[in-house]
Protein backbone atom coordinates (compact mmCIF):
# COMPACT_ATOMS: atom_id res chain seq x y z
CA UNK A 1 0.00 0.00 0.00
CA UNK A 2 2.89 2.51 0.68
CA UNK A 3 4.68 1.40 -2.72
CA UNK A 4 1.18 2.45 -4.37
CA UNK A 5 0.68 5.72 -2.37
CA UNK A 6 3.95 6.62 -3.08
CA UNK A 7 3.49 5.96 -6.79
CA UNK A 8 0.33 7.61 -6.89
CA UNK A 9 2.03 10.88 -5.71
CA UNK A 10 4.64 10.72 -8.02
CA UNK A 11 2.23 10.33 -10.73
CA UNK A 12 0.85 13.53 -9.66
CA UNK A 13 3.86 15.70 -9.41
CA UNK A 14 4.80 14.22 -12.87
CA UNK A 15 1.71 15.33 -14.38
CA UNK A 16 1.89 19.02 -12.67
CA UNK A 17 5.62 19.68 -13.98
CA UNK A 18 4.89 19.19 -17.31
CA UNK A 19 1.87 21.99 -17.24
CA UNK A 20 4.41 24.16 -15.72
CA UNK A 21 6.54 23.69 -18.79
CA UNK A 22 3.85 24.33 -21.33
CA UNK A 23 2.84 27.63 -19.29
CA UNK A 24 6.06 28.85 -19.38
CA UNK A 25 7.44 28.24 -22.48
CA UNK A 26 3.84 29.58 -23.97
CA UNK A 27 5.07 32.94 -21.94
CA UNK A 28 8.23 32.97 -23.26
CA UNK A 29 7.42 32.61 -26.78
CA UNK A 30 4.92 35.85 -26.59
CA UNK A 31 7.85 37.95 -25.21
CA UNK A 32 11.02 36.87 -27.47
CA UNK A 33 8.68 37.15 -30.75
CA UNK A 34 7.41 40.99 -29.54
CA UNK A 35 11.44 41.60 -28.49
CA UNK A 36 12.86 39.75 -31.45
CA UNK A 37 10.47 41.76 -34.08
CA UNK A 38 10.94 45.12 -32.15
CA UNK A 39 14.86 45.25 -32.46
CA UNK A 40 14.72 43.36 -35.58
CA UNK A 41 17.22 40.45 -33.95
CA UNK A 42 17.08 37.34 -36.18
CA UNK A 43 18.92 35.45 -32.97
CA UNK A 44 15.96 36.72 -30.60
CA UNK A 45 13.77 35.60 -33.15
CA UNK A 46 15.67 32.11 -33.12
CA UNK A 47 15.32 31.78 -29.49
CA UNK A 48 11.52 32.26 -30.18
CA UNK A 49 11.48 29.73 -32.63
CA UNK A 50 13.41 27.29 -30.35
CA UNK A 51 11.00 28.49 -27.81
CA UNK A 52 8.23 27.24 -29.68
CA UNK A 53 9.51 23.98 -30.51
CA UNK A 54 10.23 23.67 -26.75
CA UNK A 55 6.69 24.43 -26.42
CA UNK A 56 5.67 22.06 -28.68
CA UNK A 57 7.93 19.62 -26.78
CA UNK A 58 6.40 19.69 -23.46
CA UNK A 59 3.07 19.33 -24.71
CA UNK A 60 3.98 16.59 -25.91
CA UNK A 61 5.57 15.51 -22.42
CA UNK A 62 2.68 16.24 -20.73
CA UNK A 63 0.18 14.32 -23.07
CA UNK A 64 2.74 11.24 -22.99
CA UNK A 65 3.21 10.92 -19.03
CA UNK A 66 -0.92 11.63 -18.86
CA UNK A 67 -1.02 8.51 -21.17
CA UNK A 68 1.93 6.65 -19.95
CA UNK A 69 -0.06 7.15 -16.02
CA UNK A 70 -2.85 5.35 -17.38
CA UNK A 71 -3.36 1.71 -16.00
CA UNK A 72 -2.56 -1.06 -17.61
CA UNK A 73 -5.58 -2.75 -19.85
CA UNK A 74 -7.22 -5.77 -21.82
CA UNK A 75 -5.47 -3.82 -25.19
CA UNK A 76 -2.26 -2.79 -23.68
CA UNK A 77 -1.55 -5.42 -20.60
CA UNK A 78 1.55 -4.15 -20.04
CA UNK A 79 0.62 -0.66 -19.26
CA UNK A 80 1.18 2.33 -21.77
CA UNK A 81 4.78 3.75 -20.83
CA UNK A 82 6.10 3.36 -24.41
CA UNK A 83 4.59 6.58 -24.84
CA UNK A 84 7.43 8.29 -23.07
CA UNK A 85 9.77 6.68 -25.07
CA UNK A 86 8.15 7.61 -28.45
CA UNK A 87 7.69 11.10 -26.45
CA UNK A 88 11.34 11.77 -25.97
CA UNK A 89 12.20 10.79 -29.79
CA UNK A 90 9.63 13.05 -31.66
CA UNK A 91 10.91 15.69 -29.40
CA UNK A 92 14.45 14.94 -29.89
CA UNK A 93 13.55 15.08 -34.03
CA UNK A 94 11.99 18.50 -33.47
CA UNK A 95 14.99 20.14 -32.10
CA UNK A 96 16.91 18.87 -35.38
CA UNK A 97 13.93 20.69 -37.26
CA UNK A 98 14.10 24.11 -35.32
CA UNK A 99 17.84 23.91 -35.39
CA UNK A 100 18.09 23.69 -39.39
CA UNK A 101 15.80 26.88 -39.82
CA UNK A 102 17.79 28.59 -37.38
CA UNK A 103 20.74 28.08 -39.50
CA UNK A 104 18.78 29.15 -42.80
CA UNK A 105 17.50 32.53 -41.23
CA UNK A 106 20.60 33.46 -39.75
CA UNK A 107 22.46 32.59 -43.18
CA UNK A 108 20.24 34.99 -44.85
CA UNK A 109 20.66 37.62 -42.33
CA UNK A 110 24.31 37.49 -42.85
CA UNK A 111 23.78 37.46 -46.48
CA UNK A 112 21.20 40.73 -45.60
CA UNK A 113 22.30 42.12 -42.70
CA UNK A 114 20.07 45.39 -40.75
CA UNK A 115 20.80 47.01 -38.11
CA UNK A 116 19.88 46.05 -34.56
CA UNK A 117 17.34 49.19 -32.18
CA UNK A 118 16.48 48.97 -28.74
CA UNK A 119 19.33 46.20 -27.74
CA UNK A 120 19.05 46.49 -23.89
CA UNK A 121 15.47 45.18 -24.07
CA UNK A 122 16.58 42.20 -26.21
CA UNK A 123 19.12 41.77 -23.16
CA UNK A 124 16.88 42.07 -20.47
CA UNK A 125 14.37 39.25 -22.27
CA UNK A 126 17.14 37.06 -22.73
CA UNK A 127 18.18 37.32 -19.25
CA UNK A 128 14.29 36.39 -18.08
CA UNK A 129 14.08 33.50 -20.23
CA UNK A 130 16.82 31.79 -19.12
CA UNK A 131 16.07 32.75 -15.13
CA UNK A 132 12.49 30.70 -16.48
CA UNK A 133 14.13 27.71 -17.82
CA UNK A 134 16.82 27.69 -15.58
CA UNK A 135 13.88 27.26 -12.65
CA UNK A 136 11.65 25.26 -14.73
CA UNK A 137 14.18 22.97 -16.18
CA UNK A 138 15.56 22.39 -12.45
CA UNK A 139 12.00 21.30 -11.69
CA UNK A 140 11.94 19.00 -15.06
CA UNK A 141 15.17 17.20 -14.25
CA UNK A 142 14.38 16.52 -10.25
CA UNK A 143 10.90 15.16 -11.13
CA UNK A 144 12.13 13.38 -14.10
CA UNK A 145 14.52 11.23 -12.20
CA UNK A 146 12.67 10.83 -9.00
CA UNK A 147 9.65 9.25 -11.65
CA UNK A 148 12.12 7.78 -14.29
CA UNK A 149 10.88 9.67 -16.45
CA UNK A 150 12.16 9.76 -20.11
CA UNK A 151 9.49 12.69 -21.31
CA UNK A 152 10.31 15.02 -18.70
CA UNK A 153 13.70 14.35 -18.71
CA UNK A 154 13.95 15.18 -22.72
CA UNK A 155 11.52 18.02 -21.72
CA UNK A 156 14.35 19.27 -19.45
CA UNK A 157 17.05 19.28 -21.95
CA UNK A 158 15.24 20.96 -24.36
CA UNK A 159 15.04 23.07 -21.44
CA UNK A 160 18.04 23.41 -20.69
CA UNK A 161 19.79 24.18 -23.89
CA UNK A 162 17.23 26.91 -24.00
CA UNK A 163 18.90 28.04 -21.23
CA UNK A 164 22.32 28.05 -22.60
CA UNK A 165 21.10 29.43 -25.94
CA UNK A 166 19.68 32.74 -24.46
CA UNK A 167 22.75 33.45 -22.46
CA UNK A 168 24.81 33.15 -25.86
CA UNK A 169 22.23 35.46 -27.15
CA UNK A 170 21.94 38.02 -24.86
CA UNK A 171 26.48 37.50 -24.49
CA UNK A 172 26.07 38.32 -28.86
CA UNK A 173 23.75 41.30 -28.07
CA UNK A 174 25.93 43.16 -25.36
CA UNK A 175 28.84 42.65 -27.50
CA UNK A 176 26.86 44.37 -30.53
CA UNK A 177 25.89 47.04 -28.09
CA UNK A 178 29.58 47.67 -26.24
CA UNK A 179 30.88 47.87 -29.59
CA UNK A 180 28.44 50.89 -30.61
CA UNK A 181 29.74 52.45 -27.36
CA UNK A 182 33.40 51.96 -28.09
CA UNK A 183 33.35 51.65 -31.23
CA UNK A 184 31.01 53.83 -33.13
CA UNK A 185 30.01 52.97 -36.78
CA UNK A 186 32.05 49.93 -36.73
CA UNK A 187 29.73 47.13 -38.20
CA UNK A 188 29.04 44.68 -35.57
CA UNK A 189 25.75 43.33 -36.78
CA UNK A 190 27.02 40.23 -38.12
CA UNK A 191 27.36 39.06 -34.63
CA UNK A 192 23.66 38.28 -34.14
CA UNK A 193 23.15 35.91 -37.06
CA UNK A 194 26.51 34.36 -35.83
CA UNK A 195 24.96 33.86 -32.15
CA UNK A 196 22.20 32.13 -33.92
CA UNK A 197 24.08 29.96 -36.30
CA UNK A 198 26.15 28.94 -32.68
CA UNK A 199 22.87 28.18 -30.70
CA UNK A 200 21.43 26.27 -33.75
CA UNK A 201 24.91 24.00 -33.42
CA UNK A 202 23.77 23.51 -29.53
CA UNK A 203 20.72 22.46 -30.20
CA UNK A 204 22.03 19.96 -32.77
CA UNK A 205 24.07 18.51 -30.51
CA UNK A 206 21.70 18.10 -27.52
CA UNK A 207 18.83 16.60 -29.82
CA UNK A 208 21.53 13.58 -30.67
CA UNK A 209 21.93 12.93 -27.32
CA UNK A 210 18.74 12.89 -26.59
CA UNK A 211 17.58 10.40 -29.93
CA UNK A 212 19.81 7.99 -28.40
CA UNK A 213 18.38 8.47 -25.07
CA UNK A 214 15.23 8.27 -25.94
CA UNK A 215 14.83 5.74 -28.82
CA UNK A 216 17.14 3.34 -26.50
CA UNK A 217 14.31 1.77 -24.76
CA UNK A 218 11.84 1.69 -27.93
CA UNK A 219 13.71 -1.57 -28.70
CA UNK A 220 13.32 -3.10 -25.03
CA UNK A 221 16.95 -3.12 -24.22
CA UNK A 222 18.04 -4.12 -20.43
CA UNK A 223 18.52 -2.04 -17.36
CA UNK A 224 21.65 -0.65 -16.75
CA UNK A 225 23.99 -2.85 -15.72
CA UNK A 226 24.68 -1.30 -12.20
CA UNK A 227 20.65 -1.96 -11.23
CA UNK A 228 21.00 -5.77 -12.86
CA UNK A 229 23.86 -5.82 -10.04
CA UNK A 230 21.41 -4.77 -7.37
CA UNK A 231 19.09 -6.97 -8.72
CA UNK A 232 20.97 -10.23 -8.27
CA UNK A 233 22.48 -9.03 -4.95
CA UNK A 234 18.84 -8.68 -3.52
CA UNK A 235 18.74 -12.53 -5.03
CA UNK A 236 21.44 -13.53 -3.38
CA UNK A 237 21.02 -12.41 0.09
CA UNK A 238 18.03 -14.41 0.32
CA UNK A 239 20.15 -17.35 0.24
CA UNK A 240 19.55 -17.56 3.86
CA UNK A 241 15.73 -17.93 3.36
CA UNK A 242 15.99 -21.17 1.29
CA UNK A 243 16.85 -19.25 -2.31
CA UNK A 244 19.09 -22.22 -4.27
CA UNK A 245 19.74 -20.19 -7.48
CA UNK A 246 18.66 -17.72 -10.39
CA UNK A 247 18.63 -17.96 -13.95
CA UNK A 248 17.16 -16.40 -16.79
CA UNK A 249 17.13 -13.26 -15.72
CA UNK A 250 15.43 -10.48 -17.92
CA UNK A 251 15.37 -7.06 -17.42
CA UNK A 252 13.14 -4.27 -20.04
CA UNK A 253 12.23 -1.04 -19.22
CA UNK A 254 8.91 0.56 -20.85
CA UNK A 255 8.51 4.61 -20.41
CA UNK A 256 9.32 5.02 -16.40
CA UNK A 257 8.01 1.37 -15.74
CA UNK A 258 10.69 -1.46 -15.11
CA UNK A 259 9.82 -5.15 -15.75
CA UNK A 260 12.32 -7.34 -14.64
CA UNK A 261 11.60 -11.07 -14.88
CA UNK A 262 13.76 -14.54 -13.31
CA UNK A 263 13.53 -18.21 -12.27
CA UNK A 264 14.51 -18.43 -8.58
CA UNK A 265 14.85 -22.06 -7.95
CA UNK A 266 14.05 -23.65 -4.10
CA UNK A 267 14.28 -26.80 -2.18
CA UNK A 268 12.09 -29.51 -3.93
CA UNK A 269 10.71 -30.31 -0.14
CA UNK A 270 9.61 -26.21 0.36
CA UNK A 271 5.87 -25.98 0.32
CA UNK A 272 3.98 -23.70 -2.17
CA UNK A 273 3.04 -21.54 0.66
CA UNK A 274 7.03 -20.52 1.59
CA UNK A 275 7.86 -20.55 -2.04
CA UNK A 276 5.05 -18.03 -2.43
CA UNK A 277 6.34 -16.07 0.18
CA UNK A 278 9.78 -15.74 -0.48
CA UNK A 279 8.76 -14.64 -4.24
CA UNK A 280 6.55 -11.89 -3.00
CA UNK A 281 8.75 -10.94 -0.10
CA UNK A 282 11.70 -10.56 -2.73
CA UNK A 283 9.51 -9.24 -5.60
CA UNK A 284 8.72 -6.92 -2.77
CA UNK A 285 12.18 -5.54 -2.11
CA UNK A 286 13.19 -4.73 -5.79
CA UNK A 287 9.99 -2.82 -6.47
CA UNK A 288 11.12 -0.72 -2.69
CA UNK A 289 14.36 0.09 -4.12
CA UNK A 290 13.11 1.11 -8.18
CA UNK A 291 9.60 3.14 -8.26
CA UNK A 292 7.21 1.73 -11.07
CA UNK A 293 8.58 -1.53 -11.23
CA UNK A 294 6.66 -5.08 -12.43
CA UNK A 295 8.84 -8.03 -11.06
CA UNK A 296 7.51 -11.38 -12.44
CA UNK A 297 9.05 -14.60 -10.64
CA UNK A 298 8.68 -18.07 -12.09
CA UNK A 299 9.40 -20.23 -8.82
CA UNK A 300 11.37 -23.72 -9.72
CA UNK A 301 12.47 -26.97 -7.86
CA UNK A 302 16.67 -27.07 -7.20
CA UNK A 303 16.51 -31.06 -8.52
CA UNK A 304 20.57 -31.17 -8.68
CA UNK A 305 20.07 -31.67 -12.58
CA UNK A 306 22.03 -28.38 -12.58
CA UNK A 307 21.96 -27.65 -17.01
CA UNK A 308 24.70 -24.88 -17.97
CA UNK A 309 22.38 -21.63 -17.38
CA UNK A 310 21.66 -22.84 -14.35
CA UNK A 311 25.27 -22.59 -12.58
CA UNK A 312 26.02 -19.09 -13.38
CA UNK A 313 23.70 -18.23 -10.90
CA UNK A 314 23.93 -21.26 -8.42
CA UNK A 315 24.36 -20.35 -4.71
CA UNK A 316 24.15 -24.29 -3.79
CA UNK A 317 27.96 -25.54 -2.71
CA UNK A 318 29.44 -28.01 -4.86
CA UNK A 319 29.30 -30.59 -1.93
CA UNK A 320 25.60 -30.25 -2.14
CA UNK A 321 25.48 -30.40 -5.50
CA UNK A 322 27.06 -33.84 -5.48
CA UNK A 323 25.00 -35.20 -2.85
CA UNK A 324 21.84 -33.75 -5.14
CA UNK A 325 23.49 -35.44 -8.05
CA UNK A 326 23.64 -38.88 -5.83
CA UNK A 327 20.02 -38.41 -4.78
CA UNK A 328 18.87 -38.34 -7.59
CA UNK A 329 20.94 -41.10 -9.67
CA UNK A 330 20.16 -43.34 -6.57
Amino acid sequence: MKNAARDEALLGRRQRVALLSVVSNTLLIAMKVVAGLTIGSVSVLSEAIHSGVDLLASLIAWFAVRTADQPPDQSHPYGYGKFENVSGTVEALLIFVAAGWIIYESVQKLLHPTPLQGITWGVGVMAISAAVNLFVSSRLFKVGHETQSIALLADAWHLRTDIYTSVGVMVGLALIQVGKMLWPGTPLYWLDPLTAIAVALLIIRAAYSLTMQSARDLVDSSLPSEEERWIRAAIVRSASRGVKGCHRLRTRKSGAVRFVEFHMLVDPNMSVKDSHDLAEDLSASIERRFVHTNVLVHVEPCDGSCPDYCLEGCLVSEQEREEKRGNRER
